[in-house]
Order: C-alpha cells, then sequence, then structure tokens
C-alpha cells in the first residue's frame, strides 16, 4: 500500500493536480476576501463620518433693479449640509487629515421647478455661512487640513471637524406685491402656489478622506432633498447617522 501511494505521488498528474488544487484555494480565498471588501469596505477607518446634519430653508432675494413694485423677491430653497468627521478612537496609529474632497456631483433625480447650484461658504461677510451669488457657486469643494479649523476659508481641523457646502434649487419663482404690508419668507413657497413634490430632488456625491500619510479613503454619499415639509414650515431640519449604505474603500 505504501509503495502504490509513493508510486502515485511520485506522478506528473498528482503534482499538476495539487498545484490546480492550491491555486483554486489561493483563488478562493481571495475572491472571498474581495467580495467582503466590496461590501463592507473599510471597518477601521482613521476618521469616521459620525453625522450629516441638513437644514433646509427658503429665503426671498430682493430684485433692486425692480423699482415699480412694493416687492420683487426672488425665491430661493436652500439645503445647508454639514458633514461631521470625527477621529476613530479605535484605530492605534497616529493620522492627520491632509485634505476632505467633495467631488462628482450628481443630480439622480431633479426637481419639477428651479435650477439646482452648489456654494461654497461665504468669506466676504462676517453674519452669513452662505450667500447665493456667482462667486461662490462651485463644482466641487475641498477642505484643507489645519491646526485650527475655519470653516469660510474651507480648513478643517487636522483630527477631525466640519466640512459644510449648500446644494440650492435657485429661481423657483419671482414673488412681487404691493399689498404685503411684510413678507415672511417662510411662506414664499405657498404664496407661489409650488408644493413640496414640486421641489424634491436626489444628489449623489464622492467623499474623499485624504491623510498626511498618502493614504486615501472614498465613498459615495446620497441625499434626499428639501428635508421635511419646508413649504408650509419654512425651516426645516434632519440628522442622519446611519451610514450603513456609506462604504468607505481605500484608492
Amino acid at each position: 500500500m505504501r509503495d502504490k501511494i509513493k508510486e502515485i505521488t511520485n506522478l506528473k498528474q498528482f503534482h499538476v493536480c495539487m498545484i490546480g488544487t492550491i491555486i483554486f484555494i489561493i483563488l478562493f480565498i481571495t475572491g472571498v476576501m474581495a467580495l467582503k471588501y466590496n461590501v463592507e469596505g473599510e471597518t477601521n477607518l482613521p476618521f469616521d463620518l459620525t453625522k450629516v446634519s441638513i437644514i433646509s430653508n427658503v429665503e426671498g432675494i430682493d430684485n433692486t433693479e425692480d423699482t415699480q413694485n412694493k416687492w420683487n423677491l426672488k425665491v430661493n430653497q436652500n439645503n445647508d449640509i454639514y458633514l461631521y468627521i470625527k477621529k476613530n478612537d479605535n484605530y492605534k496609529e497616529t493620522e492627520i487629515i491632509d485634505s476632505i474632497k467633495l467631488d462628482n456631483f450628481k443630480i439622480e433625480e431633479s426637481p419639477k421647478v428651479g435650477q439646482l447650484k452648489l456654494y461654497k461658504p461665504d468669506n466676504s461677510v462676517e453674519t452669513n455661512i452662505f450667500i447665493n451669488k456667482e462667486e461662490n457657486e462651485v463644482d466641487s469643494i475641498e477642505y484643507e487640513g489645519n491646526l485650527d479649523a475655519n470653516i469660510k476659508d474651507l480648513k478643517i481641523a487636522n483630527q477631525g471637524g466640519l466640512v459644510i457646502f449648500r446644494y440650492a434649487n435657485c429661481g423657483i419663482g419671482d414673488y412681487i406685491s404691493n399689498d404685503d404690508e411684510e413678507i415672511k419668507h417662510s411662506e414664499l413657497l405657498k404664496k407661489l402656489s409650488v408644493n413640496n413634490e414640486d421641489l424634491k430632488f436626489k444628489i449623489s456625491f464622492d467623499m474623499y478622506i485624504n491623510l498626511n500619510s498618502k493614504k486615501s479613503y472614498k465613498a459615495n454619499i446620497k441625499l434626499e432633498l428639501p428635508v421635511k415639509d419646508v413649504v408650509d414650515n419654512g425651516v426645516q431640519n434632519e440628522e442622519i447617522t446611519d451610514f450603513d449604505n456609506v462604504i468607505f474603500k481605500r484608492v
């Protein structure tokens, strides 16, 4: 029996079969690991996205060129989005944020009225974080890692902090009146007979966490805007803390 086994193991076919089996096992394990990574992504990031806070509101901007009417307001629906990035206490190595970049913005579903625009924070006026003007309109946003955070200058503390931007639905309509004694911006959409279904849209974008160590992680984020009933209530807010569908992968 021992001689028979030795005879079999000496055969070329046996060695080819064994090599093939080992290669198959390696490929199978690699495939399982790749599939697991594709589904779960990085499970221990140096920095985590812990919360997304959205404030949806209504704004009327004066048409200064109209001198004939008492009120002439261009109506916008703004969505101010705050991304909270926190150092992962379970990550044992020391890492420093080089930058946080938001890129590849896409409109997955368009609203029935208005025009969508992306704005960065305004750094010309102390009293306002955002101003819907051409100089602030951008295609992507990048916050630089710094010792001190400064939202208006697009700087985030290098151990975590806030990244904010505005996605606005501009030019929904013009409200013109000579009868109103005062205007409540929160009621402008109702005055224009716009409903929440007219305003709904969906966006997606890629978020990059870039580190000084040259490591980089990317995830795609999807948002449905505006939040809640902005037509009847004017200002609405919502917090997102469930990120099961946000998968960061090493770039």
